[in-house]
């Protein structure tokens, strides 16, 4: 199993905006590909943020494999998925996402 995790950040006033189209656009195509290998996709909202600090957004994405992985990307497994709409909502974003692979679980 393989863990995908993504950041972008938006302005203080635009993480509604972006909200709203993670789930309206972003997350329907993503699942409407119907990959082979993608077993769950979740999109995070960090808590702690300070006054003014940019909303951060994770992606949380758990593939089969690393072969999943590259067909989601289109080859490059670390390289970022961020269609045009959300990139013009992002005041930044990781340019490389980041993989772990799970070792063991703990109940």
């Amino acid at each position: 199993m393989i863990l995908r995790l993504w950041s972008g950040w938006t302005t203080p006033g635009g993480a509604a905006d972006y909200d709203e189209l993670l789930d309206r656009e972003v997350a329907p195509q993503i699942l409407r590909r119907d990959l082979p290998g993608l077993e769950r996709f979740e999109v995070w909202r960090r808590v702690e943020e300070e006054e003014g600090a940019e909303p951060e957004f994770l992606t949380a994405m758990w593939f089969s494999d690393v072969a999943s992985v590259r067909a989601f990307t289109g080859g490059d497994p670390h390289a970022s998925v961020v269609p045009p709409r959300a990139r013009e909502r992002l005041a930044r974003f990781d340019t490389r996402s980041r993989h772990y692979e799970l070792r063991r679980r703990h109940r």
